[in-house]
């Protein structure tokens, strides 16, 4: 298991994801939590993701998103050696059409 899980702030955030009820609390929340910036920037990266997973180009992705290369190859790298988060959910949104 990744060290990062063994940090307790960690594990009592991961448990407080877990427990929306709804859109409305997790909007809320992550509201509260992060900055508009942040919330961008996490959006971005699930963009990426999907995008890469379609086989869009590096550039495309890029004029796109306004990510760098460095990032998108970052999430190239996390979505086929990561720790299988991405797959999973594109795998189930993907299932879910």
């Amino acid at each position: 298991m990744d060290p990062i899980w063994d940090d307790v702030e960690v594990r009592e955030l991961l448990s407080v994801l877990l427990s929306f009820s709804g859109e409305r609390e997790a909007r809320a929340f992550l509201r509260d939590l992060l900055t508009e910036s942040e919330l961008r920037e996490f959006a971005r990266r699930w963009q990426t993701a999907r995008l890469l997973d379609a086989g869009v180009s590096y550039a495309e992705i890029e004029a796109t998103t306004g990510l760098s290369s460095t990032t998108i190859a970052r999430i190239s790298k996390w979505l086929k050696e990561g720790a299988g988060g991405y797959r999973e959910i594109l795998d189930r949104r993907r299932s879910a059409r």
